[in-house]
C-alpha cells in the first residue's frame, strides 16, 4: 500500500509541475480525488486488509490525500495569480490619454417656453398644479359642461381606455380637481401631456401639451382676464406687444374668446408669418361657467372666476418661428442647439 501511495503522490506532483491551465487541474484533481478516482480505489481496496491493519492505512490515505489536495491547492493558486498578472498586463491603462468627450444634451424648446410661462403665472401668485393623465369621463369632460352627445366625446377625437376611463384630451380636468377641494381663492395653472387622435402633420400630434389656467375668487371681472393675460403676452413675447379678443364659444366659460397677439415678426403690419392680418391666435379664454361651479359645489352667486387654455407646442413653434411641430419630437441634437 505504501508503495501505491508513493507512486501516487510521484505521478501527481510530475502532472501538476507541468500543468499549465486551471482547467487541466481540476482534470487531475479527478483523476486522483474524484468518486472514480485512484486514491479513491485504494481505500476501496481496505476490505481486502486484515482488520487491524485497516486503521493504519486509512490513515496513510488520508495523510497522501492532504498532501496532494494541498499540492494541487498551492498550484492553482499560482495559476491564478499568473492569469491575472497577464490580464492586467494586457489592460494596462495609458492615464496620459485623453478622456472620452461625453456628448451632452440640451434643454428642449418646449421646456425652456414651459419654464418661462411657469415663471411669468408664478409671479403673478399662481401655483403650477398637475393631474392624472389618465381621467375619468366625469373631469374630462362631464364637469366641464360637456353633456354626453358633445362632438367632443366623439371616440375619432378621444382615446378611451373604458367607457368610463379615457387618456384626458385636456388639462382643463385639473381644474375641476382643484375646485372640488374647496380652498378658495384659487390661482393656478395645470401644464401637462394630453391626447387626441389625430393624424401626425405640421401642425398636429396624438399628444401634445397644455397649459390651462384658472382664477376662481369674488368679484373677479372680465377686465381681470384680459389684464392677466395681456401681461403674459408682454413678457413671453415682448413689451411692444398687443391683445386683442374674439368672441368665441366653449361648453365651460360664458362670455368666451379667442386671443390674437400682433405678429412679433412684422410688429402687426402683415407677413407671411400672420398671413398678412398683423394678428396671431395664441389661446382660448372666457369666464367660468356658473354650471361648472356649481358641479364643482362652489356658489356662483359668491364667487367667480376665469380660465384659459394655451397649447404649449402652439406658442413654441411662434416664439421660436418653427414652422414643423414634427421637429419638437425627432431629439436632433443639431435642431435643439439652435435654442
Amino acid at each position: 500500500m505504501k508503495a501505491k501511495l508513493d507512486q501516487i503522490r510521484q505521478k501527481v506532483t510530475e502532472q501538476v509541475r507541468n500543468c499549465d491551465s486551471t482547467e487541466k487541474l481540476n482534470e487531475i484533481r479527478v483523476g486522483i480525488l474524484g468518486k472514480k478516482g485512484e486514491l479513491t480505489d485504494l481505500l476501496k481496496s481496505m476490505k481486502e486488509y486484515a482488520p487491524e491493519e485497516r486503521p493504519k492505512i486509512g490513515q496513510m490515505v488520508n495523510e497522501a490525500r492532504a498532501e496532494i489536495e494541498k499540492l494541487l491547492e498551492e498550484q492553482k493558486t499560482r495559476l491564478e495569480q499568473s492569469i491575472r498578472e497577464a490580464r492586467m498586463k494586457a489592460e494596462v491603462i495609458d492615464v496620459t490619454l485623453p478622456a472620452k468627450k461625453s456628448e451632452l444634451g440640451h434643454r428642449h424648446p418646449n421646456t425652456i417656453v414651459l419654464e418661462e410661462v411657469e415663471r411669468i403665472f408664478t409671479g403673478m401668485g399662481y401655483e403650477v398644479v398637475e393631474g392624472p393623465e389618465v381621467e375619468k369621463d366625469y373631469y374630462n369632460f362631464e364637469a366641464l359642461n360637456i353633456p354626453a352627445d358633445h362632438p367632443a366625446k366623439d371616440e375619432q377625437d378621444t382615446f378611451y381606455i373604458t367607457g368610463d376611463i379615457l387618456l384626458r384630451t385636456q388639462t382643463s380636468g385639473v381644474q375641476v380637481h382643484e375646485m372640488e377641494k374647496g380652498k378658495l381663492p384659487i390661482r393656478m395653472i395645470a401644464p401637462g401631456r394630453v391626447f387626441r387622435a389625430d393624424e401626425v402633420d405640421a401642425t398636429h400630434s396624438p399628444s401634445f401639451h397644455q397649459i390651462e389656467g384658472l382664477v376662481i375668487d369674488k368679484n373677479i371681472t372680465f377686465a381681470d382676464l384680459k389684464g392677466t393675460l395681456a401681461e403674459f403676452a408682454r413678457e413671453l413675447f415682448g413689451s411692444g406687444t398687443k391683445v386683442k379678443f374674439r368672441p368665441h364659444h366653449f361648453p365651460f366659460t360664458e362670455p368666451s374668446a379667442e386671443m390674437d397677439v400682433t405678429c412679433f415678426k412684422c410688429g402687426g403690419s402683415g407677413c407671411r408669418f400672420c398671413k398678412g392680418s398683423g394678428w396671431i391666435e395664441i389661446l382660448g379664454c372666457g369666464m367660468v361657467h356658473p354650471h361648472v361651479l356649481e358641479m364643482s359645489h362652489i356658489d356662483p352667486e359668491e364667487y367667480v372666476g376665469f380660465a384659459f387654455g394655451v397649447g404649449l407646442e402652439r406658442i413654441t413653434l411662434l416664439k421660436y418661428e418653427i414652422d414643423d411641430m414634427r421637429l419638437l419630437y425627432e431629439n436632433d441634437i443639431r435642431f435643439l442647439k439652435q435654442f
